[in-house]
């Protein structure tokens, strides 16, 4: 008789013949085989209920792993497919929330290529001198920037406060004076948040009372501040440029406008001011545990910014100054590289390449400079209420030879809509995300008081033409 016993592990195989129990042989060899037997019997017995869980067990993973795979989306392959294209799909919409007017321009470039192929004459298209000086102001910026420089400036003024009406004078005049020399942009990503730190420290009516029309007010200031000088924002680089006028030349064309806002922001700031005067101390208002920047690095970005202002009055060749700033960034504070604004130097390149192309078309070219002329500014004005300053700029310039009229133009068109000066955006973000129930009063208020800034310097412009 053969019998086959499943152990762990191993199949045990016992093999019991007959055998001759008349002699003592045969019964002790029987007694062994039964021995065994029984033993093995046994030990069968004691796992059985420990193979039979194992059994249920791997058939329960296995039912469970089944039915996932049931569940993921057919013709996927473990739904990674799948979730990599709502990954990206997502990627894409965020980037073209954040970087609207880039993903715009990028559009109407590649559309005009259809238009008019690429040539050679593409590469006549693109501005090097405007995109050089722009990154390298950009840079020079952000370093100062990260290294505290404008917080250490503004900390220095605000110590010589002692009421809400100087407070609210020094915050404003941050951005309108910042503005001329640091860019709209960079006025505003640097004082609005100071500003939020600043107004944390005092009382809750005040600060309920100030922050929203202060927020309001730098706004409006660093976009009016902005337009007196060549480098107070990217379109002002890019006409100076296109103009060939001197420095002097344009100073004095914007001047009139720069000092009729500076009084309409004195008047709005001692208006505002009258609900909310109280006296401060100095002491809560500046002490702060912000940490000092690098001093040698802070004096190399003041000695690459004199370089970029040399090139920018035509003093040094821009490429120059363009690798002083890039070597010296790489070599000395390579992570200020990661702050500069590509997506402003990408916007740039692709209008370059839209507006060249509408240039060879003449039928569009025709019409719009038969459009424009006389009405430049007007124009200029409407095209940067839809399409922000920076783009109208770009796309009139290839049209008329106005250009002193499209400096005022646009300038005064940062005024109005909330798209009408990208800078704007930056505060706008920025009050959304520290005081989201202020979003609507916000708007409101900079939309009135914008209006009312473009009318009034609108009839100064009517007044002096």
């Amino acid at each position: 008789m053969n019998i086959f016993f499943p152990l762990p592990g191993r199949r045990v195989h016992i093999s019991i013949e007959r055998s001759d129990h008349t002699s003592f042989r045969g019964w002790f060899c029987g007694a062994i085989r039964f021995f065994i037997f029984r033993s093995h019997f046994f030990c069968f017995l004691l796992t059985m209920p420990r193979q039979w869980s194992r059994m249920v067990l791997q058939k329960k993973i296995a039912e469970a792993v089944a039915l996932k795979y049931e569940k993921r989306p057919s013709g996927t392959a473990a739904g990674q497919p799948l979730q990599l294209q709502g990954c990206v799909s997502m990627k894409l919409k965020q980037f073209i929330q954040q970087e609207t007017v880039l993903t715009a321009a990028a559009v109407l470039a590649v559309v005009s290529a259809f238009f008019v192929p690429p040539d050679a004459q593409y590469l006549g298209y693109i501005d090097l001198r405007t995109l050089a000086i722009l990154f390298s102001l950009m840079t020079v910026m952000a370093g100062l920037r990260r290294q505290g420089f404008f917080d250490g400036l503004g900390r220095a003024l605000l110590s010589r406060t002692h009421s809400t009406f100087q407070l609210t004078l020094v915050l404003v005049g941050l951005c309108f004076f910042g503005s001329m020399f640091i860019t709209n942009d960079v006025s505003l990503l640097t004082f609005v948040p100071f500003t939020f730190v600043v107004l944390s420290r005092l009382g809750a009516d005040v600060r309920r009372s100030l922050l929203i029309p202060v927020v309001c007010m730098q706004t409006i200031a660093a976009n009016l501040g902005s337009m007196l000088t060549p480098i107070g924002n990217p379109q002002n680089l890019y006409l100076y440029g296109k103009s060939g006028m001197s420095i002097g030349g344009f100073v004095l064309l914007m001047l009139p406008y720069t000092l009729v806002s500076l009084f309409l922001l004195l008047a709005w700031a001692a208006l505002v001011c009258q609900k909310a005067s109280a006296a401060l101390s100095v002491d809560e208002l500046v002490s702060s545990s912000a940490s000092q920047g690098d001093q040698k690095i802070i004096l190399l970005y003041l000695v690459l910014f004199a370089v970029c202002l040399l090139s920018v009055i035509r003093v040094l060749p821009y490429g120059i100054a363009f690798a002083a700033v890039l070597v010296c960034a790489l070599f000395a504070d390579p992570h200020t590289l990661r702050a500069v604004d590509y997506s402003l130097l990408l916007t740039f390149v692709a209008f370059f390449i839209f507006i060249g192309n509408l240039g060879r078309i003449p039928a569009f070219s025709g019409w719009l400079q038969e459009f424009l002329t006389g009405r430049e500014v007007l124009v200029a004005v409407l095209a940067s209420q839809v399409t922000s300053n920076v783009p109208a700029a770009l796309l009139l310039s290839g049209f008329t030879a106005e250009t002193q009229a499209l400096i005022i133009g646009t300038n005064l068109g940062g005024l109005g809509t909330l798209i009408a000066s990208m800078a704007s955006l930056i505060s706008y973000r920025q009050i959304a995300r520290e005081l989201p129930q202020g979003k609507k009063q916000y708007f409101g208020l900079f939309t009135l008081s914008n209006l009312i800034f473009l009318a009034l310097l609108l009839g100064v412009w009517f007044l002096l033409r």
